[in-house]
């Protein structure tokens, strides 16, 4: 993943030739799913033909509107009777800071292989005839907004009804039948996103959802962490760790992080929420999470507020949920999907696993096939 740097030199080349950069926050704000732009793109953006990016309002941390951006890709052809269904996508992890959330980037610009894997994910589901609506989240597009609260499943799930509202005020070829989708941060999001669907969005018809390596239960591994594990925690890990921190920090000021911090581990937190997930991975690479704590994070109040903040609804759910982990996944370790679904199981969900030996969020051609029948019964 790259630094927001990058971006911005990408978007300071676009805004002379397309009008798209990084925008401050709007002065006036309407009411959540509202557009604020529509921008066509032109072809070839993230490989394929006839995309918009939509700047929208959503309901921010704490209910407040905020502007956010996103990206509409159509399918080619004519559009079938009742109008092309959607699947809501929600991307992996990507940063904190303007410019990260990569759905809303100008054509052309340098992405790592992740954002590739998604983006070929995301012309599958084209190429089988659904609109695609991808949500940046708050603060990782086109709007600086603060540090993005990441993993807060609240505005992941605004982010993602918002900006299909917003699609479909403006395009009345979009069907009101849709999915929500997502691969590992976005497979969190994706969950969040069905769950809150029916009190948020009633008025859409809504199939399920596909969950790929999720986050999850995380809430309840951080508690064990503290300064008197210095050694356990670092390099990639560390990143996640401290992007989890900064969002909660920017998002809840109820959970006192800054009461859990070293000085250093302040000044990183400070320095981060600028900042795209390989600055962040570079910026903590020598460091252990031992350095940055000076209290465990199992006190209170930041345990049951980051719980509040982040976990994954398991009960609930008022449509099918396809689940693809892979047991191998040293992302997202197997142990924690193992307890979302054991989770589910124990609560009724309605949910079908389907278990691969792939790296974090690799869809082998079982999981393909099962993506494929689900959207097949879900239209």
């Amino acid at each position: 993943m790259r630094g927001v740097s990058a971006w911005r030199l990408a978007a300071a080349a676009a805004v002379l030739s397309t009008g798209i950069g990084v925008c401050a926050p709007m002065a006036h704000a309407d009411a959540p799913g509202t557009v604020i732009a529509v921008i066509p793109q032109a072809d070839g953006f993230h490989g394929m033909s006839g995309a918009q990016v939509i700047d929208y309002w959503t309901q921010g941390v704490g209910g407040v509107p905020q502007p956010a951006s996103g990206a509409l890709y159509l399918p080619e052809g004519d559009v079938p009777a009742g109008g092309w269904p959607v699947i809501a996508y929600d991307h992996g992890t990507t940063g904190l800071g303007a410019g990260c959330g990569g759905q809303s980037d100008p054509a052309g610009a340098p992405w790592p292989e992740s954002q590739a894997a998604q983006d070929v994910f995301l012309r599958h589901l084209v190429a089988q005839g659904y609109a695609v609506v991808a949500p940046d989240y708050l603060g990782l597009g086109r709007f600086d907004t603060g540090p993005h609260p990441y993993l807060g499943i609240d505005t992941e799930a605004t982010a993602t009804l918002d900006l299909l509202r917003a699609a479909r005020s403006v395009r009345s070829d979009l069907s009101p039948v849709w999915v929500a989708a997502g691969m590992s941060q976005g497979g969190q999001a994706a969950l969040g996103t069905g769950h809150r669907q029916a009190s948020y969005a009633p008025e859409l018809d809504f199939r399920g959802t596909i969950a790929i390596d999720p986050e999850s239960d995380v809430e309840k591994v951080a508690p064990l962490l503290g300064p008197g594990n210095p050694d356990r925690v670092s390099g990639g890990i560390l990143g996640f760790s401290v992007s989890i921190l900064a969002g909660l920090r920017a998002a809840r000021p109820d959970a006192q992080v800054d009461n859990y911090l070293t000085p250093l581990g302040r000044q990183v937190i400070d320095e981060i929420g600028t900042l795209c997930q390989d600055a962040i991975d570079e910026r903590v690479a020598d460091l252990t999470l031992g350095q940055l704590l000076s209290r465990p994070l199992s006190e209170e109040p930041l345990r049951s507020v980051m719980a509040d903040y982040m976990t994954v609804p398991t009960s609930g759910y008022d449509a099918p949920i396809l689940l693809l982990v892979n047991a191998t996944d040293r992302t997202v370790p197997s142990p924690l999907h193992a307890a979302l679904a054991a989770q589910f199981t124990a609560n009724g969900v309605n949910y079908t696993p389907v278990v691969g030996t792939g790296k974090h969020c690799e869809l082998n051609q079982a999981m393909i096939a099962a993506i494929d029948e689900f959207l097949a019964r879900a239209r």
